[in-house]
């Protein structure tokens, strides 16, 4: 899947939304206010969640959203 810079961001505020739901404030926290923000920036934080997540088996669903961001943010150029 080739994400722009809108589907990237569209993503990460639905994951944002189901880390929310499912109680896991760190992720919109680690996330902070994405929107426009630099490919660095916000490979950094990307970085973060999946840290954050990878010892929680249970939240392999965002996990795998997490690296479909991650593997998209080249595109953010």
């Amino acid at each position: 899947m080739n994400l722009d810079r809108s589907a990237i961001e569209e993503r990460l505020k639905q994951i944002a939304a189901e880390a929310k739901a499912r109680n896991l404030d760190d992720i919109p926290t680690l996330l902070g206010n994405f929107v426009g923000m630099s490919q660095d920036e916000l490979r950094k934080r990307v970085t973060l969640c999946l840290q954050s997540l990878s010892e929680s088996p249970e939240h392999k669903a965002l996990f795998i959203q997490l690296e479909l961001v991650e593997l998209n943010l080249p595109n953010l150029g």
